[in-house]
């Protein structure tokens, strides 16, 4: 049993799907499968039900999943001791979309001698870390309430309509979209289940115009829903104006919706948790960060 195994493992199970799992691990799906593939064949037991369209753990799995979870927070443990020899380190979680503020934040960091692990994945994945102590804080979006975690608000994302840039063009590209004029487009977004903020921020924005926007298909990952609204049938979907800085417009364009849609950023940490060290210098690098970009 090899120590990427059961980070593979841990980060399947909390996204439960293959695809998005081997996004966050920066590999391909076939390596994920195969090293998960290896492990079930050491262990003598399937740790996946993959005979559905959506995978899920199977009860094996489902005992498995706890004890993986504390081999990496012992490692996490290890590799903070470590740090700590030679200087102080901060273990931080991380979602798509934060663009240059991240950036920002990371060199803030840097430039005050505190050393970042980033880690990318799910909001739920991230909250059950900072609980369980292997993150020291973690960024998340929209409004939130879970046991043992406080959040601290720190900045507002913006959010843009991308649309097909062969779409009917909008007379002036400075100009912002109405959401009703989108109606008969379809909206490719993300489940609830893995985002409820921006999900329930969409609806509440369409129904506000006095519709129901009609759902595409999902895709595992924004680049290629991107790739999607550039090349397919005409669709729509929302992306954080940070992450849009980022990408070139080319098939597809960026356009600010009216109303204006955003969600707060905030940062989640222990609950009771002392902001001092290293969380108050990631504190003061998110404000740099926020008065950058507004």
């Amino acid at each position: 049993m090899e120590l990427r195994q059961i980070q593979y493992f841990v980060t399947v199970a909390e996204v439960l799907n293959f695809g998005q799992a081997a996004e966050q691990l920066g590999m391909g799906q076939p390596g994920v499968s195969q090293q998960i593939a290896r492990l079930e064949r050491e262990l003598g037991v399937l740790l996946f039900d993959r005979s559905a369209r959506a995978i899920r753990l199977t009860e094996a799995g489902q005992r498995f999943l706890p004890a993986a979870r504390a081999v990496l927070v012992s490692v996490d443990h290890a590799r903070a001791a470590a740090i700590g020899l030679s200087g102080r380190g901060l273990r931080l979680g991380t979602s798509t979309g934060l663009g240059e503020r991240l950036e920002t934040v990371v060199a803030e960091l840097a430039a005050k001698g505190v050393q970042v692990e980033l880690v990318s994945t799910s909001t739920r994945a991230r909250l059950d870390r900072v609980r369980g102590g292997q993150l020291d804080a973690a960024f998340v979006r929209g409004p939130e309430e879970s046991a043992g975690l406080e959040f601290i608000p720190v900045w507002q994302d913006a959010l843009l309509i991308a649309l097909p840039a062969a779409w009917p063009p909008v007379p002036d590209p400075a100009d912002a979209v109405t959401l009703s004029v989108l109606r008969d487009l379809p909206l490719r977004i993300t489940s609830r289940r893995n985002n409820p903020p921006l999900v329930d921020l969409v609806m509440s924005a369409c129904a506000a115009e006095g519709f129901e926007p009609v759902l595409g298909p999902r895709s595992d990952s924004l680049q290629d829903t991107h790739a999607a609204i550039g090349a397919g049938t005409p669709s729509w979907t929302v992306i954080y104006e940070s992450h849009a800085q980022l990408l070139r417009e080319g098939r597809v364009v960026f356009r600010r919706p009216r109303p204006r849609l955003a969600l707060t950023t905030s940062l989640a940490v222990p609950a009771g948790t002392t902001i001092s060290g290293e969380l108050a210098v990631l504190l003061d690098a998110c404000r740099k960060a926020s008065d950058h970009f507004e």
